[in-house]
């Protein structure tokens, strides 16, 4: 299968800029798998697809105050944006531009956080040290700023509207943005039908979304992300799933996380470590029965994902119905169920 498979045409006027308010007044667009039946509605009305005893799946991590400047002993600036932690002081990084940043390079942040570029990865990132008293996250909190794609261009009045209002644990270089729909008066209603909300981790890495560079879809390589499965969420995941009850979930990266723990049979193990677990067609997905998602990049590994649900001729004629429609894409976008 080849990436140029998943090209759309996207004006760019449908990028979603700034997020809707309320969360929940974006638009949703229903599409059912097996009448290819496509419906038009608003996400607060997701309740009208969900019944009791469905499991609702999240992604409970939060989005770091990843995104700060250094400067050289030139006074040179350059961007850095953290992507995974290896150590205590220790971070994988993006560094921008990438010459001002060789190895053994030392950048300044301010008085009270500098770092030493120790090496390069395969993939052009760096290694870095980070030199600080005290806790990171207290530094971070005072030095970073939460990091945003870069097709969006309008500053964030509130950096919690790229939080989701269940996010609890420190991790993320991106949004599991799937889940920026739901408001704790929404998310209280669900729980009130019988549907049972399970939380997940993966701290959501950049590499999710980095643009395929090989035609040959195969060839691509996912880079790995920290992810937790619980044994009570393992149980609760696997009891609907023996009892024949569905398993919805929130974003790809609730998906991803399930897929890279779910066996032959659909049931889930509970785990933590890394996946880079890369889902495209023909996979057949094991354990999720339904997923809600945002409209996704085209020729991204996001758009390859959605497509295991069904195919990629069909994602393709949603997302043409979208644009019609002139639903608002990617992060700050609108949102899309596939049952």
């Amino acid at each position: 299968m080849k990436t140029s498979d998943f090209f759309y045409e996207l004006p760019e006027e449908l990028i979603a800029q700034t997020p809707a308010e309320p969360r929940d007044s974006s638009r949703l667009l229903v599409y059912h798998r097996d009448t290819r039946r496509i419906e038009h509605r608003v996400f607060s009305d997701i309740c009208d697809y969900l019944k009791r005893g469905d499991v609702l799946v999240v992604n409970r991590t939060r989005v770091l105050p990843a995104r700060m400047f250094a400067f050289t002993p030139h006074g040179a600036r350059v961007e850095v944006l953290l992507l995974k932690r290896l150590a205590i002081d220790t971070w994988e990084v993006l560094v921008r531009p990438g010459k001002k940043a060789k190895v053994g390079a030392r950048l300044a942040v301010n008085e009270e956080l500098s770092l030493e570029v120790l090496s390069l990865t395969e993939s052009g990132e760096r290694r870095v040290k980070f030199f600080f008293e005290g806790a990171f996250e207290d530094v971070l909190s005072r030095v970073g700023t939460v990091p945003l794609p870069p097709y969006i261009h309008e500053k964030l009045k509130d950096p919690e509207r790229y939080q989701t209002v269940y996010s609890k644990e420190n991790g993320s270089a991106a949004a599991p943005t799937a889940g920026l729909h739901f408001t704790e008066g929404l998310l209280a209603k669900i729980r009130d039908m019988g549907v049972e909300i399970v939380e997940v981790l993966l701290h959501v890495g950049l590499g999710t979304f980095r643009p395929v560079k090989v035609e040959d879809v195969e060839r691509h390589v996912m880079h790995s992300e920290y992810f937790e499965v619980s044994e009570e969420a393992a149980s609760s995941i696997n009891r609907a799933k023996k009892e024949g009850r569905r398993v919805i979930c929130v974003g790809t990266t609730s998906v991803r996380t399930l897929e890279s723990v779910a066996d032959m049979g659909g049931l889930v193990h509970a785990a933590k470590g890394e996946t880079s677990i890369f889902l495209y067609p023909p996979y057949k997905m094991k354990c999720v029965d339904a997923l809600i998602t945002n409209f996704h990049l085209p020729e991204s590994t996001l758009l390859m994902l959605v497509s295991c649900l069904c195919s990629r001729e069909e994602v393709l004629h949603v997302y043409e119905e979208a644009v019609r429609e002139r639903y608002r894409f990617f992060s700050f976008g609108d949102a899309m169920l596939v049952l």
